[in-house]
């Protein structure tokens, strides 16, 4: 066996063959960054602000009287000093700020560790609405590329391909392990245009493509899940062929849904399988970086092997746990302590695919007999809108009113306290509206009313204008839940 300190400097030598991948992924973390902290700044305060739908001093104060002084550890946000309303506005926008400077290649690294600091801290405070999977992916790539400095050593390169293979296999096992009969009879794509929660124009016309090509549209992304990660580890031409297959996958997703950020952020990450050689055939010559060699940096060479040593058993075990054991480990456990930083998480990116799309409009009146709607900024909002086109940007509020419609117990907290502040007429909620029609007088009455929503066909839209079909259900929840 080969001694330790022969092996272990070759994996924390800088891999040449990917110093231009590392310097271009570090551009579009930048970008991915920006959209994030924007998004968030838009909607912060409304959704957990001092006056907000959960407060973050509320939030806080429970983890301390939870986790008593090891909060702070447990639960790592710089807004355990001060939480107010200015100063998740500032965090906001300082990320902002500095992914700007990343972008610019302003001391690339100091730039990561503020940037990772201000997300994780933020994503600590902003409790449901926050839990996404693509939080969770930017916050381990956002440390990983830390580490990047000069260029990415090998242990690196093989943490961003662990991250990659986790995000596209452990999504792929979860549709399997779901007993979805939609993924099961490969007809998912079938409904997912007009069921995902924010779709835009281009699912529209995705639905009307014949069913054979949705149905083997369907197949190609079981395939694209479930084997092609395994070639990430495979030779080069096998690692160029998962990149292409992956990306052209984010590029139909992009094209065909509103997911924020997560499917460009995938797409940085396959740039750790084109690795150089490929991408200077596809990218101008101006945009190399200084290829004179770096020593590696000192953070390397000291925190790399402990953080590897700690992102590939949690992520492990934690896939361990998800699909295997079934139960769920406690807050303490030492798994989630790692997992509190943002690293080693699982990955299972639309298990189920719902069927029928319910959308809920919010009415408000003041005596019961006339109602005005409020109306959303993203979400669908009449049957003759347009939806819109927002990539990268992720809207919380949006996507979250698409989960009520299952009435899950889990989610109703939330929506119960966002109409207690529609009723209080609360100007942090209200604002979070695209339009408030109670804006000098707060209603004394508010009701939810409960529409199905499904695409019109070529022949309907030309006939009426419309993008959606309206049947109306009844009064929330005095309605059926949608399934799954």
């Amino acid at each position: 066996m080969r001694s330790p300190t022969r092996w272990l400097p070759n994996l924390l030598a800088t891999d040449s063959r990917y110093r231009l991948a590392g310097w271009l992924f570090v551009r579009v973390l930048a970008i991915v960054y920006f959209a994030a902290f924007l998004s968030t700044a838009l909607e912060i305060t409304g959704l957990v602000g001092e006056h907000g739908i959960l407060p973050a001093g509320e939030h806080l104060q429970r983890l301390r009287d939870a986790a008593g002084a090891a909060a702070w550890v447990r639960f790592p946000t710089l807004f355990w000093i001060v939480h107010s309303d200015a100063a998740l506005l500032a965090v906001s926008y300082a990320g902002c700020a500095f992914a700007v400077l990343l972008l610019l290649g302003w001391r690339p690294t100091l730039s990561l560790v503020v940037l990772f600091a201000l997300y994780l801290s933020l994503f600590k405070v902003g409790q449901i609405f926050f839990n996404f999977q693509w939080e969770y992916l930017l916050l381990e790539a956002g440390f990983l590329a830390i580490f990047i400095g000069g260029g990415p050593s090998r242990l690196l390169v093989f943490l961003f391909h662990w991250l990659l293979f986790r995000l596209r296999f452990l999504s792929g096992l979860a549709k399997l392990h779901s007993d979805d009969p939609s993924w099961a009879g490969l007809t998912t794509l079938n409904h997912y245009f007009e069921t995902q929660p924010l779709p835009h124009i281009g699912a529209w016309y995705a639905h009307q493509l014949p069913d054979w090509l949705l149905r083997a549209g369907t197949g190609l992304t079981l395939f694209v899940e479930l084997l092609v990660p395994f070639f990430i580890f495979l030779p080069r031409p096998f690692r160029l062929f998962a990149a292409a297959a992956t990306i052209l996958i984010q590029l139909l997703i992009i094209a065909t849904s509103n997911h924020n950020f997560i499917n460009l952020l995938t797409i940085a990450l396959c740039l750790f399988l084109l690795d150089d050689a490929a991408l200077r055939r596809l990218l101008p010559r101006r945009l190399a970086p200084d290829s004179a060699p770096h020593r590696p940096a000192l953070a390397r060479l000291a925190l790399l092997p402990l953080v590897a040593a700690l992102i590939v058993p949690t992520s492990l075990y934690a896939a361990w746990e998800y699909f295997g054991s079934g139960q769920r480990l406690a807050w303490d456990h030492p798994v989630n302590w790692v997992r509190g930083w943002g690293l080693g998480n699982v990955y299972h990116i639309f298990p189920t695919m719902q069927v029928e799309r319910h959308e809920l409009t919010i009415q408000g009146s003041h005596d019961a007999k006339a109602w005005q709607s409020y109306r959303f900024r993203y979400k669908p909002n009449a049957a003759d809108e347009r939806p819109p086109f927002i990539v990268p940007l992720h809207p919380r509020l949006d996507w979250m009113i698409w989960f009520i419609a299952p009435q899950n117990p889990a989610m109703r907290a939330w929506f119960d306290r966002f109409m207690w502040r529609l009723q209080q007429d609360a100007p942090a909620v209200t604002g979070l509206l695209a339009h408030n029609p109670f804006a000098d007088r707060p209603p004394r009455h508010l009701r939810v009313l409960v529409h199905r929503y499904r695409f019109t066909s070529a022949a309907e839209r030309r006939r009426s204008g419309r993008i959606w079909h309206v049947d109306y259900l009844g009064e929330f929840p005095r309605v059926p839940p949608r399934r799954p």
